[in-house]
């Protein structure tokens, strides 16, 4: 969608988030900002007013259903939403190969509930007076099985999935749909990492890219293209034998506190 001027970005506080927040903010632009760290949610808050959007920001767990529709319900009221994006998540990694339970059921709960939480409110405004976009933060992590983040790489597969198909079956409905599938981005997710990580960018040009590509209505928004192009090809070319081998040798991801991206 070109120039969306009220826009609801959950997992804001840092980030892809936050540098999303930053490049949308601009006079006469609402923005309703969602992240768990309120301290940080009104520095970006701060910034975005000083760059001319109205802001308003929402501090709780994208898991909690009814919290999430309560204030879409109210950003959408103040003024119809133009672009929902869904970008709230978390990460963990494994110890010996071993990644904890409750760890697993946590980020399942917030990259893949929280998406429901957010997308499902919206998506039922938008169908019914026939307009808007919906963006939902998958990984390029969620085209291979990571030994190293079982549940991460998981939970973006399944909201990649979900979104692609949900673009096919709203369309009918004029709601545009585009999933986002990043490699490494600076953030305080990656921060945790103990790894090199290839081709990894700011995350204002992360922001720049994603925002052309919703301009552009992009069905995947994946990038960057080298890296894209290679887990393609491991993931949907070689056989699964192959791809084992050459993933397991990948360095483990610690395990950790839920490391968010907002």
């Amino acid at each position: 969608m070109l120039n969306p001027s009220s826009i609801l970005i959950t997992g804001a506080s840092s980030g892809i988030g936050e540098a999303l927040a930053l490049h949308y903010a601009a006079d006469g632009v609402s923005l309703h900002l969602g992240g768990r760290n309120q301290a940080r949610l009104d520095d970006v808050a701060a910034r975005c007013r000083a760059a001319g959007a109205t802001v308003t920001t929402h501090s709780s767990e994208v898991s909690n259903r009814e919290a999430m529709a309560d204030w879409i319900a109210a950003a959408d009221n103040a003024a119809e939403l133009d672009l929902v994006i869904a970008n709230a998540g978390i990460s963990g990694g494994t110890s010996n190969g071993k990644e904890a339970a409750e760890q697993v059921r946590q980020i399942f709960d917030v990259n893949l509930n929280g998406v429901l939480n957010t997308v499902l409110p919206a998506l039922d405004r938008m169908m019914a007076r026939q307009s808007g976009q919906i963006a939902i933060m998958s990984s390029l992590a969620g085209f291979l099985p990571l030994p190293g983040a079982p549940a991460y790489g998981a939970s973006k597969a399944a909201v990649r999935q979900y979104g692609e198909a949900l673009r096919m079956s709203a369309r009918s409905s004029n709601v545009q749909v585009s999933v986002i599938c990043p490699g490494f981005v600076h953030s305080r997710m990656t921060a945790a990492n103990p790894f090199t990580m290839p081709l990894i960018m700011p995350s204002d040009k992360a922001a720049r890219i994603i925002a052309n590509g919703l301009a552009k209505n992009r069905a995947r928004i994946a990038f960057p293209w080298p890296m894209y192009a290679a887990v393609w090809l491991l993931g949907s070319v070689f056989p699964a034998a192959f791809n084992q081998r050459i993933l397991g040798r990948l360095p483990e991801k610690p395990p950790s506190d839920a490391t968010a991206s907002g």
